[in-house]
């Protein structure tokens, strides 16, 4: 089957699947968040039509992986933000509370379009938060391509209290998770 496609452009998802032999082919799917209650359904249907939009491109057979990962407090999806005051208003949600991380990986072979799909949930707890740790963080590390307007792996000492799950779901893709559901649909 050769290489696999990785219709993705964030460059933590192909670091962690850096042992693979990948191609990267940022998806053309564009989003629509419409929503603002969690469902697995939603996220699920996000990382296949990431994963779909490429694979009906494609002119040689491949498997292509699609992924897309939410914050949710409670029931709310936290996007990614719009500006600076949207990632700080995020943060202070977010402070002193625990909240689920989830990713759904969608695998797709570009021939039949025969699809796998599995979700991933860590929980991240985050300390009580001070105004200035939340600004300090936001306009140091910008992170406004990150759901929730963070990204854990950059986050100062001091944001978080702990994590519970697979650290690298929290980041962007499990690569666990990835491997079992590569066997799973190659089997």
């Amino acid at each position: 089957m050769g290489k696999i496609v990785l219709a993705s452009s964030s460059p933590r998802r192909a670091q962690i699947l850096k042992d693979y032999e990948l191609e990267i082919i940022p998806s053309p799917y564009i989003e629509k968040h419409t929503k603002t209650d969690f469902s697995y359904d939603y996220v699920e249907n996000l990382a296949y039509n990431k994963a779909l939009a490429v694979a009906k491109n494609l002119k040689t057979e491949t498997l292509v992986v699609g992924a897309d990962t939410v914050v949710v407090l409670g029931f709310q999806i936290l996007e990614k933000p719009k500006d600076r005051s949207d990632a700080i208003f995020m943060l202070k949600k977010l402070s002193g509370k625990t909240h689920k991380v989830v990713t759904a990986i969608a695998i797709i072979d570009s021939k039949t379009l025969d699809y796998k799909i599995n979700s991933t949930t860590s929980y991240v707890t985050f300390e009580n938060l001070t105004e200035k740790q939340i600004t300090d963080y936001v306009d140091n590390f910008k992170p406004f391509d990150k759901a929730g307007s963070y990204g854990i792996q950059e986050l100062p000492d001091g944001f978080v209290k702990s994590v519970e799950g697979d650290f690298e779901n929290i980041i962007g893709i499990s690569s666990h998770a990835f491997a079992k559901l590569l066997k799973s649909f190659t089997v």
